[in-house]
């Protein structure tokens, strides 16, 4: 699933990627504008299909040139493919004919769990490759394919979970391209082209297999295996952590999607290789870094002389049976998900139609109690809907990223009463639909409804912050002048406490994820990534201030640097302006980012001034915190409160100079703070 799928429905990537391409689709090219849209609808679609081929074919494509080298049958492996495929086109089956549908948690919770599974079973395959080619002699071969024998179970299920851990999230991926491309089939033939192509490069790596010496065979293709494995492995934890079933899920140890575009092409090859993301949480790099060494170092040493005896079972089944096996078993698990994920008879149903031109016309209203409503979009776009009360407003239930031609439902405990649907199709519709009542039934306990959030009800906290981000600046304009002041002088001593207050007062802005963009980067940037490091002159700002001040340059190598520091502080404060929908994300990513930049040790020069700049963001966040409290309040009372007491338990931790204590306290915090964005989501206009 990846970066896409990491942070969005299948219906919001397609809905994204079909957007992107239309703006792309923005070059002057000698075409009818129709037709180019057409076409260019189905490259994105080739390259998931090339990244997803990939990703199903490479470890099928190992294990089946290994028995073509040993000249055991591969009848195996091909069952395995033959189980995982029919069982992934019967999940797609059930989804596009039936009412079912999967959650992204349920999606997330099996990726996760096949993953852990793969990885059990292709650790196991990598040491007998290892074992099967210690000697090179001439029973070798004879001694491999008992040893294939043996295995043929293991090999067939190491085929089919390679197939169906990403099986599933193609036939997802299929069905939506189908539902959304109306009358063109661009999106699905180019997913075909994909896989097509993925394909035949799997093929071409059996076929040089053949050429290749079988030790070196062995030992190549297990080192690249061992690559593929730790990447899986970071893989579904990372889902696991996405459906809350592991934690860490707001500890990142590096987003490079602000650095590179994660739908180009290169990057999708890469990530459907490597099953690395362009965004990674500190335990998917922990435990890829523990995996990889661990099992390399193991692999790599010398291994014993004395050969592991390998008999022939003694009894083997008719292929005849396990060949059924892998039609019956794929075909009962799917009917099996068919029942359980048909409507039950608790409810009312009803559907309701969004279109191009209208939101939700169809709406006439369910009887009070649980009910299920199903949204379909025929509109052509993707968009947001909400389910709203029509006396305020409230929000009651709602669908984000419905993708052209999909449908969801949405599940809600309704009492009696008049309701309405808004449709906000980006660009395109922002309607409300005819107001319907619900009537009769039992309606039980009702969650509250969340009041929507207006441009205008965050312009008041908008300029409040604004006007404490200038005052902070002022702040700021005077400290830098007051270090180039010290360091102009020669007191280091000085310039080293001036420098301290300085960064104080910078991380008390709240400047978290390029909020600044250029000048930000200017004034706080990093060495890290740059050609020369912290001697390339592009570094610049507070760190590079740090950095001379702890070691040993002089005033006259510093002076300029502060100068220019204190020159881009003036030039922000003429600059400055603030989107009041950013105002929510500060509550939560002033820490996260904290804990991904400062905590992770990349931000310090040598001044190990770590917890005290952490403590300043603590400052930063109770900032934001002031300002939205009145509107947080009001659709989640606690919430506030809860934050405060975690953060004041993060300054408690500061003080005591432990790094796991802080680590641990933040990414509370973070993960309560997280909820305030969902709440404060501009709904009205």
């Amino acid at each position: 699933m990846h970066a896409a799928c990491h942070a969005e429905s299948v219906p919001q990537t397609v809905d994204r990627l079909l957007h992107t391409c239309s703006i792309r689709s923005g070059v002057k090219i000698a075409l009818p504008k129709e037709r180019v849209e057409v076409w260019v609808d189905g490259l994105p679609n080739l390259v998931i299909g090339l990244r997803e081929g990939l990703e199903i074919g490479l470890v099928v494509s190992i294990l089946l040139a290994a028995v073509r080298r040993t000249g055991a049958g591969a009848s195996a492996v091909w069952l395995g493919v033959l189980a995982a495929a029919l069982l992934s086109l019967g999940f797609g089956a059930v989804l596009a004919f039936s009412r079912a549908e999967l959650t992204i948690t349920a999606q997330a919770v099996f990726g996760g769990l096949l993953s852990l599974v793969a990885i059990v079973l292709v650790t196991w395959m990598i040491f007998w490759m290892r074992r099967a080619a210690r000697g090179l002699s001439g029973e070798l071969r004879e001694k491999i394919g008992l040893a294939a024998e043996i295995g043929a179970g293991a090999l067939a299920t190491t085929a089919f979970l390679a197939v169906a851990r990403e099986g599933l999230e193609t036939a997802l991926f299929l069905w939506t391209t189908v539902q959304a491309s109306g009358d063109t089939l661009a999106p699905l033939v180019g997913a075909a082209v994909g896989l097509a192509v993925s394909f035949l490069l799997c093929w071409l790596i059996v076929r040089a297999s053949v050429r290749v010496n079988l030790g070196v065979f062995f030992s190549r293709t297990a080192v690249l295996l061992i690559v593929i494995a730790a990447g899986v492995l970071a893989y579904g934890v990372g889902e696991l952590q996405t459906a809350g079933l592991v934690p860490g899920r707001n500890w990142v140890a590096f987003d490079l999607s602000t650095v590179v575009s994660t739908d180009s092409w290169w990057v999708s090859l890469i990530s459907g290789i490597t099953n690395l993301a362009p965004r990674m949480t500190v335990l998917q790099v922990a435990v890829y870094v523990a995996y990889l060494v661990t099992v390399l170092v193991v692999f790599l040493r010398k291994p014993g002389t004395a050969a592991v005896p390998v008999e022939r079972p003694a009894r083997r089944l008719p292929r005849w049976v396990y060949a059924t096996a892998a039609v019956v078993l794929p075909l009962l698990a799917v009917g099996v998900l068919a029942l359980v994920t048909s409507p039950s008879g608790d409810g009312s149903a009803t559907q309701v139609t969004v279109t191009a031109d209208g939101c939700a016309k169809d709406w006439s209203g369910t009887t009070a109690g649980s009910s299920t409503i199903t949204v379909v979009n025929k509109s052509g776009h993707g968009g947001e809907i909400y389910l709203i009360r029509a006396a305020d407003g409230g929000v009651i239930g709602e669908i984000e990223g419905l993708g052209p031609g999909t449908r969801r439902s949405l599940t809600v405990d309704l009492p009696a009463g008049q309701y309405s649907w808004r449709c906000l199709v980006p660009g395109e519709l922002d309607q409300v639909s005819p107001v319907a009542a619900v009537t009769g039934g039992s309606g039980g306990t009702v969650v509250p409804a969340v009041a929507p959030v207006s441009d205008k009800d965050l312009k008041q906290p908008a300029d409040s912050f604004t006007s404490y981000l200038t005052d902070k600046l002022s702040t700021l304009d005077t400290q830098t002048g007051d270090l180039a002041a010290k360091i102009t002088a020669g007191d280091m001593d000085g310039a080293r406490a001036a420098w301290l207050a300085a960064q104080q007062t910078w991380e008390r802005l709240g400047a978290a994820y390029g909020q600044f963009e250029d000048l930000g980067v200017s004034i706080d940037g990093l060495p890290q990534g740059r050609p020369q490091g912290v001697e390339d002159p592009g570094f610049t700002g507070l760190h590079r201030v740090e950095y001379g001040l702890w070691h040993g340059q002089s005033a006259a190598q510093l002076a300029p640097v502060a100068a220019k520091l204190q020159q881009d502080v003036q030039a922000l404060r003429q600059k400055l302006s603030f989107d009041p929908a950013d105002l929510p994300l500060r509550a939560h990513e002033i820490l996260e980012d904290a804990l991904r930049r400062i905590l992770n040790g990349q931000t310090d020069q040598g001044s190990n001034s770590t917890f005290t700049l952490v403590a300043a963001d603590v400052d930063a966040t109770n900032a934001v915190l002031d300002r939205l409290q009145p509107l947080v309040d009001a659709r989640k009372p606690g919430l506030i409160a809860t934050a405060r007491t975690q953060l004041a338990a993060v300054e408690a931790a500061c003080q005591t100079g432990s790094r796991q204590l802080v680590d641990a306290r933040v990414g509370a915090a973070v993960e309560t703070l997280s909820a305030i964005p969902t709440l404060l989501e501009v709904r009205a206009s």
